[in-house]
C-alpha cells in the first residue's frame, strides 16, 4: 500500500508538520465563525485522524474558543507568527467518538491538491459566492455515512473503535467524556 505524505508550514516557517495519509474529506465551511476567524468567505479544512499528523518542528500554542454548540474548538497556532495550522472541534470527538484534526488547507505545501469535497453551513455563506458546480452543498452539516467515501468511513469507524474515552473541559467549564 502506498503511503501518502503531505507536509505543511505556518507563514513564518517555524512550524513544520506532516500528514501521513490522504484526508478523510475536505470541507469548505461557510459558517459565520469560520468567516470571522479567517477574515474570508470560508475556511477550507482537510480532515484527517489526529494520530496521522506529526509536528516535525516548531512550538505551537493551543487555545479553546467558543462554538455555537458550547463544546468549543481547540485552535493550534504557530507560537511565533500565530498562523492557525489546525484545529479540533470538541463536539466532533464527543458526538462521533473520533479525534480528528481539521488542517487548514492553506498551510499545506500544495494546498491546490485538496479542493473541497463538500461545502457546509452554506445557509450563512456570503451571497456573492457562487457555489454552482459538482461539489455537494449543504445548508448545515450532513450525515457522514452518506457523504464520506466508503474507505474514509471505514477509517473513521476504526478510529472510533480504537479511541479510548477521556474527559475534557468545555468552554463553559463543564466536563464531557470523549
Amino acid at each position: 500500500m502506498q503511503q501518502h505524505i503531505h507536509e505543511g508550514r505556518c507563514d513564518c516557517g517555524h512550524i513544520h508538520y506532516r500528514m501521513i495519509d490522504q484526508p478523510l474529506i475536505v470541507h469548505a465551511c461557510h459558517c459565520r465563525a469560520c468567516q470571522r476567524q479567517t477574515g474570508s468567505t470560508n475556511a477550507v479544512n482537510v480532515l484527517i485522524e489526529k494520530h496521522k499528523v506529526e509536528l516535525l518542528s516548531g512550538e505551537v500554542t493551543e487555545q479553546i474558543v467558543p462554538t455555537p454548540t458550547g463544546y468549543g474548538q481547540q485552535i493550534t497556532r504557530c507560537a511565533k507568527c500565530k498562523t492557525v495550522v489546525w484545529s479540533e472541534y470538541l463536539i466532533f470527538a464527543e458526538r462521533r467518538g473520533a479525534p480528528v484534526r481539521f488542517i487548514r488547507a492553506g498551510t499545506l505545501d500544495d494546498p491546490g491538491a485538496f479542493p473541497p469535497d463538500v461545502h457546509i453551513f452554506t445557509s450563512t455563506r456570503q451571497p456573492h459566492l457562487n457555489l454552482s458546480g459538482d461539489v455537494p452543498v449543504y445548508p448545515e452539516f450532513y450525515d457522514i455515512k452518506e457523504v464520506w467515501s466508503a474507505e474514509s468511513y471505514e477509517r473513521f469507524r476504526k478510529m472510533k473503535r480504537e479511541n479510548g474515552r477521556r474527559l475534557i473541559t468545555t468552554t463553559d467549564g463543564s466536563s464531557v467524556s470523549i
